[in-house]
């Protein structure tokens, strides 16, 4: 279950209706990968609401807080201020066999494609998968693609099942957030892959979690780890305002018990729905909102990115490989918590 399913209040604004990434349009796929003791890995794909993403791209861009991190394709949407492929995640050493499938399945696309830019993020699971290994396969990128879905899992799954956070279980994890300005909706929605933080550092909607379970079983590993965060609205927004919705994500990581420690990789890609890059090469008009309307949307994706980053834990499962444990956030005793702070909401 999700933090507002629990009674967990994170922020002012509500929810969209699938509280996650598909509220706009997002497709997200899966390929988990669990084999022998070892094994606990696997890639998450992200399918913008466009049949072509090379020939419909969209405006987007990027933000590093700690740039301990390897992802790919950041330096061209920085430069152009836009994706055109979809965005993959997975981990440290697989990036680039992921990035590899991504660029084959851009061509069987784009049968005129003579150059593209993957985006591909990561981070580190080696403290419950073998990552030397490097288990993860082209064919796992185009499995994820298939099974690409508004309804899709998180937590200990895809490119979250190794993964680890405030040393509970991490993972996968998404919300999304409605906004209202002059007159019109929007939503902003974040997706997460979660895998950082020192145990005392937990903070669930203002609660000091991690001090009150820093006693559960499972203490392990340092701090180092990493987050990759996309960020994603319907608003009509220029890179460059989308380098300044990214940069809010930030806010949703602190809000959690994010310090964006040395051996930490804190990074976001922001993209927006609601219009396309155009491929031709005539004047083209684009509509943007102005600078000053941007506050809500701002406050919006730092609420909806510090509910991704809870979620992540709430719904994963206890994950044993490589040699040791992750255990699960233990729900119960975070609500006896959360009650007697007098943070949660009865139904």
């Amino acid at each position: 279950m999700k933090a507002p399913e629990l009674g967990i209040k994170i922020g002012v604004h509500e929810h969209g209706k699938r509280n996650s990434i598909a509220d706009l349009g997002v497709k997200v796929g899966h390929t988990t990968l669990i084999e022998g003791s070892d094994v606990r890995t696997g890639v998450t794909v992200l399918l913008p609401p466009v049949k072509n993403p090379y020939r419909e791209r969209l405006f987007a861009s990027t933000f590093v807080m700690n740039g301990f991190s390897k992802p790919i394709g950041f330096v061209q949407v920085n430069e152009l201020g836009y994706i055109e492929t979809p965005i993959a995640l997975t981990n440290t050493l697989s990036v680039y066999t992921v990035a590899s499938a991504m660029i084959k399945h851009m061509i069987e696309l784009n049968p005129d494609l003579k150059s593209v830019s993957p985006v591909v993020m990561e981070c580190n699971d080696s403290y419950l998968n073998n990552i030397r290994k490097m288990a993860v396969k082209e064919e796992h990128y185009f499995e994820a693609v298939k099974n690409a879905s508004l309804d899709f899992g998180e937590g200990a799954v895809g490119a979250g099942t190794g993964m680890s956070a405030f040393e509970f279980k991490g993972g996968i994890g998404s919300s999304s957030r409605v906004v209202e300005i002059s007159g019109e909706e929007y939503t902003v929605a974040s997706l997460v892959l979660v895998n950082f933080g020192k145990r005392e550092d937990l903070t669930v909607a203002g609660v000091p979690i991690g001090l009150e379970l820093r006693d559960y079983p499972g203490r392990g590993s340092s701090a180092k780890g990493s987050i990759s965060m996309v960020v994603t609205t319907d608003a009509p927004l220029t890179a460059r305002q989308l380098k300044r919705l990214a940069k809010r994500a930030v806010v949703g990581l602190a809000r959690t018990g994010g310090y964006a420690y040395h051996g930490s990789g804190d990074v976001v890609l922001a993209f927006s729905t609601a219009q396309t890059v155009p491929l031709d090469k005539e004047p083209h008009p684009i509509g943007f909102l102005p600078d000053n309307a941007l506050s809500r949307l701002f406050k919006a994706t730092a609420e909806a990115t510090e509910e991704a980053i809870i979620n992540a834990l709430l719904q994963a499962k206890t994950v044993e490989g490589n040699g040791h444990v992750r255990y699960a956030l233990p729900v119960e005793k975070l609500l006896e918590i959360m009650e007697r702070y007098g943070r949660l909401e009865k139904a």
